[in-house]
């Protein structure tokens, strides 16, 4: 791995680890970080009531450039790790699903956007 590679997926980390804070700060139980699946990973998926959020989490520059980080491509990735998830975790069969993204813009606090792709 490249150095530039590195210091993107560091910043990830860390980008990752600010969105699971804000919303346990919001009164989200995060239930997993970095959740791998055959399909792809799934950044944080996080429990408030009777919803299951499953989070995507884009460190960028702008929210312009967050929203536009999220390719077709990306959301059907996000929604087969999710289907997955869920037959691992039947327990929550029953919840309101919802799709988020949180942005991580640089000296701002994380924006996040719900229900930001279905």
């Amino acid at each position: 791995m490249n150095a530039d590679r590195r210091a993107g997926h560091a910043r990830g980390l860390v980008a990752e680890g600010m969105a699971a804070w804000m919303l346990r700060l919001k009164g989200y139980r995060v239930l997993a970080t970095r959740y791998r699946t055959p399909i792809g990973e799934i950044d944080i998926v996080a429990r408030r009531g009777d919803v299951l959020a499953f989070v995507e989490v884009k460190a960028r520059p702008s929210l312009e450039a967050g929203l536009e980080a999220i390719a077709a491509e990306g959301y059907r990735r996000i929604e087969a790790a999710a289907d997955l998830y869920l037959s691992r975790h039947p327990q929550f069969i029953n919840f309101t699903l919802r799709f988020d993204l949180v942005v991580v813009r640089p000296h701002r606090w994380p924006h996040h956007i719900e229900n930001a792709f279905s």
